[in-house]
C-alpha cells in the first residue's frame, strides 16, 4: 500500500473550507463508484503495464463496491481498450509517449477480448454492476466511453473514484468530472501508481482543486451513515 503523505495540502484546504471532507453527506442513490481499469494488463505480475501496488488495493475496492451496492448505489468498472479509434486517432501517444517498440506489446495486451483487457479475477463484480470500455485516459473524453450518458440516465451527481493508475486515468477522469459539476470523491488507499511520489502528487492535486480525498474506512462510514456538511 502506498505511504500517503498529503498533510500539508490538507492543512491548506482546511483554511479554505473549514472541514476535512466536503462530500460526507453521500446519497447512495445518486452515487456511482467508478473502478478505473483494474484489468489483468495492470495487475497481473509480469505484464508490460504492471502496476504492482494495484494488487494491494483490491480488497479496499471490493469493500467500497459492496458498501455502495448494499446502500443502493451503482458500481461501474472501466476497462482500457486499444480499439480502432485509439489506434487511428491517438497516434501521438502510441509513437511518442509509448514508443514504437513498446506499442506493439501494449496493443496486444489491450485489444478487445484479450486476457489483458479483462478485469482482474479478484475484482468482485455484482449482477447489477456495469462494465464499460474506454479508449482514452479520461472516461469523459468525447467519444471515449458511454459513461456520461449512463450517469445522466441514472441521475448521478456524485462519483467515487478508485482503481489505477492514480496519476493517469484516475486523475484524468476526476479532473474532467469535477469540471462537469460532479461531486468527486477520490480514495487514497484504493488507487495506485508506480511510486509513492507519483501517488502523493496526484492526491495533492485532487484534494486542493478537484476532489474530496478520503481513505476507504472514512468513505464506507459515510456511505453507511452520511454526515451533513456545514461550510
Amino acid at each position: 500500500m502506498h505511504a500517503v503523505n498529503i498533510d500539508e495540502a490538507l492543512e491548506l484546504v482546511r483554511t479554505w473550507r473549514g472541514v476535512d471532507h466536503v462530500f460526507s453527506d453521500i446519497n447512495p442513490a445518486r452515487t456511482a463508484h467508478l473502478v478505473i481499469d483494474m484489468q489483468n494488463a495492470f495487475l497481473e505480475e509480469g505484464m508490460e503495464l504492471e502496476v504492482p501496488q494495484s494488487r494491494e488495493t483490491v480488497d479496499n475496492i471490493n469493500r467500497i463496491s459492496a458498501a455502495l451496492s448494499a446502500a443502493g448505489g451503482v458500481n461501474i468498472f472501466t476497462r482500457m481498450v486499444m480499439n480502432e479509434d485509439f489506434e487511428q486517432n491517438w497516434t501521438i501517444w502510441l509513437r511518442y509517449f509509448c514508443g514504437d517498440r513498446r506499442s506493439d506489446n501494449v496493443k496486444a495486451i489491450l485489444r478487445p477480448g484479450t486476457h489483458g483487457q479483462e478485469l482482474y479475477p479478484a475484482i468482485e463484480v455484482g449482477p447489477s454492476d456495469l462494465v464499460i470500455d474506454k479508449n482514452r485516459y479520461s472516461c469523459f473524453f468525447p467519444g471515449a466511453s458511454p459513461l456520461q450518458s449512463i450517469l445522466a440516465e441514472r441521475g448521478i451527481d456524485t462519483l467515487i473514484i478508485s482503481g489505477t493508475v492514480t496519476n493517469c486515468c484516475c486523475e484524468a477522469t476526476a479532473r474532467d468530472a469535477m469540471q462537469m459539476n460532479y461531486k468527486v470523491i477520490f480514495v487514497s488507499d484504493a488507487t495506485s501508481a508506480l511510486s509513492d511520489a507519483d501517488h502523493n502528487a496526484a492526491l495533492k492535486n485532487m484534494v486542493t482543486i478537484f476532489a474530496d480525498v478520503m481513505d476507504t474506512d472514512t468513505l464506507v462510514g459515510f456511505i453507511k451513515e452520511p454526515v451533513p456538511v456545514n461550510l
